[in-house]
């Protein structure tokens, strides 16, 4: 089951988060969370991995619809965003709203809400394509 939806780009990371938060914000949503992954495993285990950060995005009215659906749902809310580098470029990738669905099931017009939430993460995702 492919559970994401991405884009890669030309753009170094620092460019590229910036315009992430950017896209994500004409999209209504908000970037609640930042989590250093790449930091986080530096210090915690002396691992190295390249730039490697989740934003816990999220849109305030499509969380409100969706937790008077399922209250149940906030277990898989915010909707996480990864920016990664990958060699001279970077991806991002984000969670696909319909996984919600698939795990929690389409009653109470979950699945509505799970169709504007894929419907804007992509357009985020296209605007960063150009």
């Amino acid at each position: 089951m492919d559970y994401g939806l991405g884009v890669r780009l030309d753009r170094p990371f620092a460019q590229a988060v910036e315009a992430v938060t950017a896209a994500l914000k004409e999209q209504g949503f908000g970037v609640l969370t930042t989590i250093d992954v790449r930091a986080t495993l530096r210090e915690k285990i002396g691992a190295e991995i390249e730039d490697y950060l989740i934003l816990g995005a999220c849109n305030p009215a499509l969380a409100h619809r969706a937790l008077r659906a399922d209250r149940r749902i906030g277990l898989l809310l915010p909707c996480n965003v990864v920016v990664r580098a990958d060699g001279d470029a970077t991806v991002v990738e984000a969670v696909d709203p319909q996984t919600m669905v698939t795990l929690a099931g389409p009653e109470g017009g979950l699945g509505e809400v799970a169709d504007e939430a894929a419907q804007r993460l992509t357009a985020a995702l296209d605007a960063l394509r150009g």
